[in-house]
């Protein structure tokens, strides 16, 4: 249901901020404010004002905010709009009526979660009777007390297709499939099938929403068989990839530890809650989700994603690190711990209790490190193709990431970890001049064996506009001249005057000189090319960040390289293409598939080189 801003405003109006805390917190009188403790986190200096006239309250400690709603929502763990009834109850307004259908959905719901906790009260007494046994053994032998039982509504399923259902059939057979409790079978395949009980032979774990409700069950088998764990079906009342297990729990938990661990089972949050750990969340046997991540932020800017330390569990950090990419902002992120080798949450708390759990929590490590970490191991980086491939993965993380400036901020980290790695602590050294021979008048490289640079370079050149943006970028950061200059050198540029000057900077390059701005600027002064460089300055190009002379070196340098490297491989696939289209012409059918890949490679080119000159 949908409520209008001026119901929300009046609501708010008629609302005295201070009454709605007071229960929760002492207030002391501050001015025209009330001070506090915050009852969001631990404190013994009150950082907590309320201001009755705006209608907000903020904590300068933790940076709680927000209204008298939100207090509701946050402190006490309210829907929304059981939050907006109770304020409206004491405010004498009358919550605008749902309309016909929404009503009707939410009596509904409410008729399934009755049905839910009753389900979940017959789990519970079988766990207690004589068919409870062996389930009572294996929660023992785990280490989880009765109190643990009660906390987290544990149960058990006991074995038989029909004891649940004969047990509670007068709540009404199709609420119980509705709910997922009963599968009925698909008449197209089974005629006059009987419902049956989908949880047989299990131990029942409640999956319960914000508000405490049961909701679903997952079910873990006791002994030998597959699967090892049975989740509910999505329902009306359960939506696997936007609910987090014992979300209800963790959500106040949370506020005053201050920090949100997610582990991958029920088992492993039932294990850290054990040790004193009540802020820990799980998927529901599922890939964390899009939707999953964005409550994860609701509660914690920085999750702290705790997975086993199987191969397994590490795949599926990696997974919620990519997926969450696209979502990344300033003020939210993800921490990763890596846990010893084969080992869950569980095992660390059983065999160091909670300071070998603290210990790994201690000392996250941030998803720009997670990352990098990852794609430096997927492969040796004993060979160009290889190191290249670590670059292009790297700079597609980065792009992934929607908020411009953080996606920039990434790669810069990145590539200059990279640069570092492949380049380590690079010194000047010149390029051995007796690899180079002049011809023409100017120095050009070795030559090359058939199929090398030359081959791969089209017959057109690449155009002025980039061919000026290259020219001034090597002009204003001279540093870059020594890994690109074979490239530089080998790039079909038509103009004269910017040929002239690419073959100054080539020289210059080879001559055993260690060059920096000043140092170019006089080399092309003697040359006569400097008024060259002024009338390519004057004449104007793309805004890259390396046609900036005051933009950092290490961005000018690094995005230089990537400029640099898109235009020879768009030189290759224009030689390529000249190729496929002789191919054509000769009548081979394959080669019009490999004009068409050929084409979107360029176009992705021409993208990449438009996002550079765009990334400011």
């Amino acid at each position: 249901m949908s409520l209008s801003p001026a119901f929300l405003d009046e609501l708010r109006a008629r609302t005295l901020l201070s009454a709605i805390i007071s229960p929760s917190v002492k207030l002391l009188r501050a001015g025209r404010e009330w001070k506090a403790r915050c009852p969001f986190h631990n404190e013994k200096t009150p950082s907590f004002t309320i201001n009755d006239e705006k209608g907000f309250y903020h904590c300068f400690g933790c940076g709680a905010h927000g209204d008298a709603i939100r207090f509701l929502t946050d402190a006490r763990g309210l829907p929304f709009m059981d939050a907006v009834k109770e304020l409206a109850g004491k405010a004498g307004l009358e919550v605008p009526a749902p309309d016909p259908q929404a009503r009707e959905r939410a009596e509904r719901t409410a008729s399934l979660t009755d049905v839910m906790a009753a389900c979940q009260k017959w789990f519970a007494e079988q766990l207690a009777g004589v068919d409870g046994a062996d389930a009572r053994e294996y929660l023992k032998n785990r280490g989880i007390g009765p109190a643990t039982v009660a906390r987290f509504g544990i149960g058990l399923a006991p074995e038989g297709r029909n004891k649940l259902k004969s047990a509670l059939l007068h709540l009404g057979e199709d609420k119980l499939v509705e709910t997922g409790m009963l599968i009925k079978p698909d008449p197209n395949e089974f005629k006059g099938g009987e419902t049956y009980d989908r949880f047989r032979g299990r131990l029942m774990i409640p999956i319960r929403d914000a508000r405490g409700r049961v909701i679903a069950f997952g079910g873990r088998i006791l002994g030998a068989g597959e699967p090892k764990y049975l989740n509910s079906p999505d329902t009306p009342l359960f939506d696997k990839g936007r609910t987090l297990y014992n979300l209800d729990l963790a959500s106040p938990a949370t506020r005053s530890a201050r920090r949100l661990i997610v582990v991958e089972g029920y088992m492993d949050v039932i294990a850290l809650d054990r040790a004193g750990v009540a802020e820990a969340v799980a998927p529901n046997g599922t890939a964390v989700t899009e939707a999953q991540l964005e409550r994860m932020w609701r509660l914690d800017p920085n999750p702290i994603l705790c997975f086993d330390g199987d191969s397994a569990g590490q795949k599926a950090a990696i997974r919620a690190a990519s997926r969450a990419l696209p979502l990344l902002a300033p003020e939210r992120t993800l921490r990763f711990v890596e846990l010893p080798a084969g080992q869950d949450p569980d095992d660390v708390v059983r065999s160091g209790g909670r300071e070998a759990l603290e210990s790994l929590l201690a000392e996250p490590e941030p998803l720009v490190d997670r990352l990098w970490r990852h794609e430096l191991a997927a492969q040796p980086l004993t060979t160009p193709e290889a190191r290249a491939g670590l670059r292009q993965r790297l700079i597609e993380h980065s792009q992934a990431i929607r908020d411009q400036a953080l996606s920039r901020l990434y790669r810069e980290d990145w590539l200059r970890r990279f640069n570092e790695l492949v380049r380590p602590q690079q010194q000047f050294s010149p390029a051995p001049r007796r690899e180079w021979k002049k011809q023409g008048g100017r120095f050009v490289p070795p030559e090359k064996r058939p199929g090398d640079v030359m081959k791969r370079i089209s017959r057109g050149g690449i155009d002025d506009e980039h061919a000026r943006a290259l020219i001034i970028g090597f002009a204003n950061f001279p540093e870059s001249l020594q890994d690109h200059c074979e490239q530089l050198a080998s790039l079909p540029i038509a103009g004269t005057p910017l040929a002239r000057l690419r073959d100054k900077l080539v020289d210059a390059a080879v001559s055993g000189e260690k060059l920096d701005r000043e140092r170019l600027a006089t080399i092309l002064r003697d040359s006569g090319t400097a008024p060259d460089l002024e009338r390519a300055r004057r004449t104007g190009t793309m805004a890259f960040s390396f046609t900036r002379s005051d933009t950092a070196p290490e961005r000018a340098v690094r995005d230089l390289g990537i400029a640099i490297d898109a235009l020879m491989a768009d030189g290759e696939i224009g030689a390529a293409l000249a190729a496929a289209t002789e191919r054509l012409k000769d009548g081979e059918e394959d080669a019009f598939e490999e004009q068409l890949r050929l084409h979107s490679e360029r176009e992705g080119i021409k993208e990449r080189l438009a996002s550079l000159a765009g990334s400011d």
